[in-house]
This record gives C-alpha cells, sequence and structure tokens, in this order.
C-alpha cells in the first residue's frame, strides 16, 4: 500500500542546517588542541539574551509565576512595550492592539502569509532571499515570483522591477537589512515601495528582523508608510534571544482578527516564560548597543581583511551582520567551495546556493555576529587559505 504524502513534505530544505551540521561533525571529529572551527555560517548572536532578560525570566520562576496559557495575541504588557519601541526608535504612534507577539519571525511568517493570501496567490521578493520565504509559500500552495537583483540595487528590488509584473502579484516581501546581502532599502525607496503596493492592491510584507543593526542611516519601517502592510520583527537578531522563540506582527486592521484565529489554532501562544524576558529586554539598550559596537568592528575588520584573502567583490554592509562574496573568479560552485573552506581553513560559512537557486553557486555568505575575535581569526585562517 501506499500512502498519500503532502506536497508541503516536499518542501526543499534550509540548507544552512546542513551546514551547521557538516561543521558540528567537523568540530567533533578534531584531535585534541587542534584550533577550532570558527562559525561564519549563521545569522545567530554569539552572546544570549541580555542580562536583564534573563533576570526577568529567573525572578518569575523563582516567584512561582502561573506560568500557562497567554492570550494568542500574546501579553498585554508585551503588546504595550512593543508598541512603544515604535514611538521610541521610529516616532511612529502605534496602538498595542496592532501588535501580534508570534513564536519567533518564522512563526509569524506563516501566519501573515495564510491571513493575507490564498493557495495559487503569487508572492514576489528579490534575489537573493531568506530561504524560508520560498519555502513556506511552497508548502501552503503559494507560488513565489522571483526578482533577479544584484550590485547595481544593492541586491534590493525597485519600483522599475515591480513596474515589469504583469498582472501584480497579490504580495511582495522585502527585507531591510536584509539576509544574506546585508544591505538597505533606504527611507526613500522604501517609502516608494510602499506605495506602489498599496495604490495597486499588493500586500506589503515587510521582514524587518535586523533592526537595531544598521550601521550608516537608520532603518526605516514600513509601519509607519502604509496602512496595508505587514511588519515582521523578532527577538532573537538586536535582541540576542535566538533560543527563546519570541516575535511579532504589526498588523494593519483587516488583518488582526484572522491572525489573531490562526494563532488560536495553530501555536496558542508564545512561551508565557519567554514573553515575559522579551518585555525586559527593551530595558537593556545599554547592554545591546556594546554588542552592536562588535559587529561593526568586525564587519570593518571583514571589509578590509577578506578583499586581501581573495573575496573582493562583496554587498554593501550596511546592516544585519552578513556579507554576501561573490566568488565566480574563484569558483561557480559555491557548496562545494564551502565545504572545501571548512575543510582545509577551518571556516564554516553557507553557500549562495541556499539563497538564490539560480545564481547562488557563484555566492558565499559570511556571518559576522560570532566573537570578535572568532572574526579574527577568520580573517587570518583565510588570508593564508587563499
Amino acid at each position: 500500500m501506499v500512502l498519500k504524502v503532502g506536497r508541503g513534505a516536499a518542501a526543499p530544505p534550509f540548507l544552512v542546517m546542513d551546514v551547521i551540521a557538516a561543521a558540528n561533525a567537523r568540530a567533533a571529529a578534531l584531535p585534541p588542541g587542534a584550533p577550532a572551527i570558527i562559525r561564519m555560517e549563521v545569522g545567530q548572536p554569539g552572546t544570549g539574551a541580555p542580562e536583564g532578560a534573563v533576570a526577568a525570566a529567573r525572578a518569575a520562576l523563582d516567584a512561582g509565576a502561573p506560568l500557562g496559557y497567554t492570550e494568542a495575541l500574546g501579553l498585554s504588557g508585551l503588546r504595550a512595550r512593543i508598541a512603544a519601541h515604535y514611538q521610541d526608535w521610529y516616532g511612529r504612534d502605534l496602538p498595542a492592539s496592532r501588535i501580534a507577539v508570534t513564536v519567533g519571525a518564522s512563526g509569524a511568517f506563516p501566519l501573515a502569509f495564510l491571513a493575507a493570501f490564498d493557495p495559487g496567490d503569487r508572492i514576489a521578493m528579490a534575489a537573493p532571499f531568506y530561504p524560508p520565504y520560498v519555502n513556506i509559500l511552497t508548502a501552503l500552495g503559494m507560488q513565489p515570483v522571483i526578482l533577479p537583483t544584484g550590485p547595481q540595487t544593492r541586491f534590493q528590488p525597485d519600483i522599475a522591477m515591480l513596474e515589469r509584473l504583469d498582472p501584480p502579484p497579490a504580495g511582495l516581501i522585502v527585507a531591510s537589512p536584509s539576509n544574506p546581502a546585508g544591505t538597505m532599502l533606504h527611507a526613500d525607496e522604501l517609502a516608494a515601495i510602499a506605495a506602489w503596493c498599496h495604490g495597486r492592491g499588493v500586500r506589503l510584507i515587510s521582514d524587518e528582523i535586523y533592526h537595531g543593526l544598521a550601521y550608516d542611516a537608520p532603518a526605516t519601517t514600513a509601519a509607519g508608510l502604509s496602512p496595508s502592510a505587514v511588519v515582521v520583527n523578532s527577538f532573537s537578531k538586536y535582541f540576542c534571544m535566538t533560543g527563546w522563540r519570541v516575535g511579532w506582527l504589526v498588523l494593519p486592521a483587516d488583518l488582526i482578527r484572522p491572525v489573531e484565529c490562526l494563532a488560536q489554532n495553530m501555536m496558542i501562544c508564545a512561551s508565557h516564560i519567554a514573553q515575559i524576558a522579551a518585555a525586559a529586554a527593551f530595558d537593556c539598550h545599554g547592554e545591546l548597543a556594546d554588542k552592536v559596537a562588535g559587529y561593526r568592528r568586525s564587519r570593518d575588520l571583514l571589509l578590509r581583511a577578506l578583499p586581501e584573502a581573495g573575496f573582493d567583490r562583496l554587498s554593501p554592509a550596511e546592516g544585519a551582520f552578513y556579507l554576501y562574496a561573490d566568488i565566480s573568479a574563484r569558483s561557480n560552485d559555491s557548496a562545494g567551495f564551502c565545504a572545501r573552506m571548512l575543510e582545509e581553513a577551518g571556516v564554516a560559512a553557507t553557500p549562495g546556493v541556499d539563497f538564490d537557486r539560480e545564481r547562488g553557486s557563484r555566492f558565499v555568505r559570511f556571518s559576522y555576529c560570532g566573537p570578535e575575535a572568532d572574526m579574527a581569526e577568520a580573517a587570518r585562517r583565510l588570508r593564508r587559505w587563499r
């Protein structure tokens, strides 16, 4: 008997997770005293949650707080803190009712996609892109529409690309700062895209999980540019709380109740204790600013050192903690190139095929959110490996 397997099971893997497994295996096989593997493959801050967040969680546990289900949209106190954050950082007055707390940004995307789109809908995005955008949309029966980009637009979409879409898509996903390129949509560019989308009935999904990690100019939120846009954010990157699995959505009025109903049925709520910690993280900006300063120093070091190691075609490192390197002068097999770099130089990085299935074979993504000393050591190893 052959049993049916749903088409969602055909979603491709998130390849960086395979790179993590390979790096873990390589590290486990090293003889005692051998140099450690330098981890530049994953976008996970090298430090844990801020001290204030950990202290708040510990205090709640010590007090015997009844950590049960919260409302599906999250603790009212956390939603209020997130809303206040938009006033503090962007000067935008948002009611807490528009905030939905989610199980990380990874849990936010399916909620947003299911609330805003139907199976068969076409959703546009620039390539290179964060792989789960395509994988989740495909699993939900939606159709990704890929917009090839390059250095001429800083690996970001522009209005000219959108105007060539006929008919217009049901939605557009943008990311600023972006993964994997670390580039940003500047304020006027994002405003133009938001206006284009709203005027044509295209639902804008703005991935803002790397806000707080901008080095040359502050990031702009789509929450203040369009009444129909959906904003996705997370406590994983700037707030260094990857394993706590807390994110949020800023929702337009027409999607608040649909997202609430979906959340009730799909996840009930985000972790109660993690929500308590997340609310306290908003009091930790001083500590977090020190972490961002460390990323900036690592970025500056790598922008000097990587060209000396043969990586001389790099994306503009405007934000996040990634550099996207064109390796076509050295290889057209980024997966094989990364495997050799791990084996021979002890540096783990992610092949570009994870982010661009057509052209990613000639790109590699380096993540520089690990310890600064590790980033300096990676630069030394890569110069020798060249």
